[in-house]
Parts: structure tokens; sequence; C-alpha cells
């Protein structure tokens, strides 16, 4: 009996308090139509698989959804909001991808009536004239997919907490926390389920949002924003969903949902949800595109076929029988195209008279070279300017460039030379240069070039004249050791032979002044070319420099008349601010002077002045002028002398130069009868046929 009377108590109790009398938890794990279980408002429906949709594909059209029960949110005598806890799975469907409208809110409203509410950026919540109204009592979580500016959205995928007005007082781009607590980013208008969580501590007074791909929970919220919502929540609300489109549509689905005041609301496991039906398939159109998919794709095929056998036949190495007795220095050309990443533009050294010059690695042995790539449409005289290419590859000195083998595919012919990362010795001596080198290290690459050409004249097998000696053909390696270049105008002769005639070639004011008249290249006149590169390496000038003054203009016969009047070191390039070895400057421009004779017979061999550099023997001390004739004793005469110094247009020997100054060589051969020249990559001239620089 005592029993019957507490019970009876204890429902009287709680129907007279109507805290304890409202009802505070619900869930709902799919939704049923037909039955009174919630109210849907505009366009809201719910499809028979038992999905909430709120909006579809219509423009500009709102669709709410509420429980239909009011829930006590505030406590009646204190004012004091409880807590509370929702979580429900939800999709967004644009009608157009990566293009959302609008967006859906969970909501908390003291009314279910939306009569006056407009779609679009006002989620089907308010209009114009009472948004931001504090009278509204509104809370809402937006999930927003359209930035609007007017409400100074973030971006067009975020999350916000709006509070009586759809500007966001605190938002953020949507994301989740995985389970390392790292963010990931997540796309609200992906169209896959998305489930959430809202929950208001009325304690620390602090409302958090959280959303993940997954049924579990995340860590951490993604966002947390500080509010009592005493003043905002009314005693009795209406919780649920609204949701809208504008100009552009989307549909917003609702899957499931729980909700429970003080409390934490039930999970929702997705995998027990319905989901969004896939589209039906139409085989007719699925037959139909495969059978065009499939012609097209034969259709393909067979031009890929087409284009891959042709690019085959084009690029394939074919090799003539005369090539394999060249020697073991051919690479393929797949090979150099690979070193070269296929000739491309940014890897582009220079230009040279005969073609480009592009840097590579070589792929096996990550050797870095350079790679001239010379075109001739002419096939005359290949044979004989190849066997010539590989004879000069069999060249061995530390103080020549390399040419490490060759390529010919049809017309075109590859060559591949050291790589010299310090480029040309032209780039330290004139105009402005990068770098200043000091006197050592002048002295240091004089001797090595010297060393070179000897090896050139004497030691090697044949005599190697180069025809092109001067400071832009010697080029510097890592080391800044001096390695003579560019063999493009160079012939070879046997020992003891006397070369043949060509015509002129080599560089104006570099030119022995016999060429003119003989057309015949020898060691004398390759010391001719050396004696001027002795001047302009230790005076850092040009052998003809037309912005001096005029007793400046020719380099050797300034220098001739400085030592004449006891004054030769005037000539000494001031960038060097006097800080040189005396003894070596004299001797370098005594035997600039030596060299630069105007009589063939008159310039020393290069043996005589490597030891003469390496102190062996001791320069003469009496010098002749370099233009001083003395007749019957030379073979030349005085407008030979003239002629290597050009400085106006003129003929002679029925050859015709024009006088530039600016270090351009002249080649009036046919193509393909000498190797080709290597350039450093710093210096470029775009001389046509037959010019080199």
């Amino acid at each position: 009996m005592e029993k019957l009377l507490l019970r009876l108590l204890w429902v009287l109790l709680f129907l007279s308090n109507p805290v304890f009398s409202q009802i505070d938890e619900f869930f709902y794990k799919g939704f049923t139509r037909g039955n009174n279980n919630i109210s849907l408002d505009g366009i809201a429906e719910i499809e028979d698989n038992g999905i909430l949709r709120l909006t579809n594909h219509t423009s500009r059209l709102l669709g709410h959804a509420f429980y239909p029960s009011p829930l006590q949110f505030r406590n009646s005598t204190t004012g004091k909001a409880f807590s509370f806890s929702t979580c429900f799975a939800f999709a967004i469907v644009p009608e157009y991808q990566k293009l959302g409208g609008h967006g859906l809110a969970f909501t908390i409203s003291p009314t279910k009536d939306f009569s006056g509410a407009h779609p679009s950026q006002y989620l089907g919540l308010l209009n114009a004239s009472d948004d931001g109204s504090f009278s509204n009592h509104l809370v809402a979580v937006e999930f927003d997919t359209v930035q609007d500016f007017e409400f100074r959205d973030i971006n067009d995928n975020h999350i916000g907490i709006d509070i009586d007005g759809m500007i966001s007082n605190a938002s953020v781009s949507a994301a989740y926390f995985a389970d390392d607590s790292t963010q990931n980013d997540l796309n609200l208008k992906s169209g896959n389920t998305i489930k959430a969580w809202v929950d208001y501590d009325s304690v620390k007074n602090l409302l958090n949002v959280t959303v993940s791909p997954f049924s579990n929970k995340p860590p951490s919220p993604i966002l947390s924003f500080e509010i009592d919502l005493s003043p905002i929540l009314q005693d009795s609300m209406y919780v649920g969903f609204s949701a809208s489109t504008g100009l552009l549509a989307s549909s917003h689905y609702v899957f499931g949902w729980s909700f429970k005041m003080n409390g934490a609301a039930k999970s929702l496991d997705l995998s027990s949800l319905p989901s969004l039906p896939r589209p039906k398939k139409n085989h007719t159109a699925l037959i139909a595109g495969v059978s065009t998919a499939s012609a097209i794709l034969f259709v393909i095929i067979a031009i890929v076929l087409s284009v891959y056998i042709f690019r085959k036949i084009k690029n394939r190495d074919v090799i003539e029988a005369w090539e394999l007795d060249i020697g073991p220095h051919r690479f393929s050309y797949k090979e150099l195209k690979h070193a070269t990443k296929g000739f491309r533009d940014k890897d582009l050294l220079g230009f040279g008279g005969f073609g480009k010059v592009y840097k590579g690695t070589l792929p096996k042995s990550e050797t870095h070279v350079a790679v001239k790539r010379i075109s001739n449409e002419s096939k005359q005289g290949l044979r004989e300017f190849v066997s010539e290419i590989a004879s000069i590859g069999r060249l061995r000195h530390r103080n020549l460039v390399q040419l490490l083998g060759w390529c010919r595919r049809r017309s075109d012919l590859l060559l591949v030379y050291d790589y010299m990362p310090n480029g040309s010795l032209d780039n330290y001596l004139f105009d402005e240069p990068k770098s200043i080198l000091n006197w050592d290290q002048r002295f240091k690459i004089i001797k090595g070039v010297a060393s070179g050409l000897l090896y050139l004249h004497e030691e090697w097998e044949q005599v190697v004249i180069h025809r092109d000696i001067k400071a832009s053909n010697v080029l510097l390696d890592s080391e800044l050791n001096g390695r003579l270049g560019d063999f493009g105008l160079a012939r070879l002769c046997e020992h003891g032979s006397n070369p043949g005639t060509t015509r002129v070639v080599g560089t104006l004011g570099y030119l022995a002044p016999e060429l003119t008249r003989t057309g015949k290249g020898t060691t004398s006149s390759d010391v001719f070319a050396f004696g001027a590169f002795l001047l302009e390496v230790a005076c850092g000038r040009r052998p003809i420099e037309p912005k001096a003054l005029p007793e400046e203009l020719i380099l050797v016969d300034w220098v001739w008349e400085k030592w004449r009047d006891g004054m030769i070191l005037d000539v000494v390039d001031s960038r060097l601010k006097g800080e040189y070895n005396e003894g070596e400057v004299v001797l370098v421009l005594k035997l600039g002077l030596l060299c630069s004779n105007s009589a063939a017979t008159a310039r020393p061999s290069m043996r005589q002045v490597v030891r003469y550099l390496e102190g062996e023997v001791g320069a003469p001390e009496v010098l002749n002028s370099p233009g001083e004739f003395e007749s019957g004793k030379n073979e030349e005469g005085f407008d030979d002398f003239l002629n290597s110094y050009p400085c106006s247009s003129f003929e002679t020997s029925g050859h015709s130069f024009t006088g530039v100054g600016d270090g351009t060589s002249t080649e009036v051969e046919p193509p393909f009868t000498s190797p080709v020249s290597l350039l450093s990559g710093n210096r470029a001239a775009d001389h046509n046929w037959p010019l080199t620089q």
C-alpha cells in the first residue's frame, strides 16, 4: 500500500512540473511517410525509401521539417537554458557538380511557421526585413554551399553558427578531425552522406559543431562558439531543419536524426540508415555508348599506332657501312635526345655557325656534356667530314676540349663534347666581365693553351692546324684551366707535308698577313693568332678595338709603341691594379710581339714559345717591329700585313672582307669539309652559314 502511494505521488509530481512532463528525447532511424511523427512545410517530403528530402532541383524554393511538438529548452523558474545534443545524417546533391544551391540549417525556433521567410541566401528562415532582429529568438547551424558576400560568407563550403540573423557569429570551412587529430577537408556538396553533431553545454556556455563522413564521432569539434543561449532561447522552442534553393538548386536530404535534452543524443550508424538510390541504368544507352566508344577507341588506336610507327621510322638510326669503320664514338640519337631532355630551349647553351649547343647529362654515367646539333640538307662531303670528326676525336690533351663522340641522323650531325662550366675566356677579359681573373690565373691559362697548341702542331700523329685561336675559343673548366676548343675550322695534314691551299678562314684581327695571299693555313699562322691571344689576355683588350683612340686602335701597334718607348707596363690590364709578376707580364708581352711578326719565318715555333714560358730558355732581349720589313728577306709584303688588321672594307687576292673588329670568324668553305665548333654556352652568335664564332 505504501509503495502504491509513493508511485501516485511521483506521478502527480511529474504532471505538475512542466520540465518533467515535456518530451526531452527522440530518435529517427529513417522517416515514415504518412505518420504525424514530423511536421513538413514547403516542398519538403518523405520519400518511399524513408529519406527526408527538404528540397529538390527546383530553383528559388524552400522546405522545412520540424519535430511536431515544442521542447522545453529553458528552466522556466531560473531562465537558464538547458544543455542539449543532436546528431543527424544529411547529404547535399547539387544540380550542377561543384555549384551549390543554397544550403540547409539545423534550426531552433519559437515557431514552425516560416510563411514570411525567403529562399536562396536566407535558407528559408528569415527575410530582408527581419534578418538580424533580436525578436527572432533563432539559433541555426548552417551548412552553406554558396558564398554570399552580403552575409560575409567565408567561402562556398562552410559551416556557420547564426544567432537571430544570417550573418554567422562564427564560421569555418567544412572539415573534420581524424582519429590522429589531423584535419581533413570535407566537401558539403559532394553528394556523400555526412554526419553532424551539435552539442550545447549550458555550464560552459559552449556550442560545438562536429562533422564527419564516418559513423564515429571525431575527437574534436570543427567549430566552437562561446555563448549563453539563455537570452536567445525561450522556454518552449521547436527544433528541426530548413533548406532552400536559389538560382542554382541542390537536393537536401536527411537520413536520420536523434535529439537529447540534458544528455548525449543517441548515435546513428550510417550503415543502418537509408541511402540515396543509384541512378537507374539505361542498358540501351549503355550499349550504344559502348559501341560508339569502341569504334572511337579503334580509330584512336589505329592513329596512335600509325604515328608511333611513323616516328619510329623517322627517328631510327640508320647506320651505313662506312660508319662502322670510323670508331667507337657513336652515340644513338635516342640517348642524346634523352640526355638533353628533347633539346629543350631551357638547356640551350648558345649558337654556333653550324648549329645550336645544348647542355645534357648522359643517362648512364651522369656525365655533363655539351651537345652540338648541326643540320645540313646536303649530304655532300658527309662521309669525309665524319671521318675527320672521328680523327680529331682521338686527340687527348688536358688543355684541349675533348670530343667524346658523335651521332648521325639522316642529314643531322650531333657532336658530344666535355661540358665547360665556366664558359669562354673572353667573358672574363672584355667589356664588363662577370669576374676578374688575377695574373696567376691568366698566366696558367696562357701556358695551358700553349701546351695544347704544341700538342696539335708537333706531338700528335698528324699535324692539326687550328686556324681560329682566340680568347673566345679558350674554354675554362671548373678549376679555371684553359682548354682550346672550337675545331670548326681545323685542318689535318701529315708531318713534313705542305698544307693544301684553301679559302681564307679565321677571325679578323687574328689572321696572319700571308693568309690573304697564299690561302694556306700553317702552324706559323696559328702562332700569329696565338700572339694576338697573348696580347689580349695581358692587356684585357681585343686585337682590334674600334672604340679606342686612333693610336690604340690596333693592339699590337700600341703595345709595340709602348715597348719602344720603355713604357710597356702601361698596356697591362688596369683591372689587375698592379698586382702581377712583372717578369711574367713582360715575357708574355714580348712573346706576343714576337709571334705577331708579319714575317712567318720570324715567328717562333710553339715548342720555342713553351720553352720561353716555362723558363727553360730566355726570350730575346732585342725585338724587331712586328711590321718591320727588309726587302728580299720577307716573303710577305706590306699589304699583307695591312690586311691582317682590317678596319674598313677592302679586297685582296680575290677575297672580299669587311673589317668589323668584333671577333667574328670568317668561313667561306663548303659545308662539312672540316670538324664543327663547340660553343661554351656563355656566348651566342646568330650568324648564318658559313660564319662561326
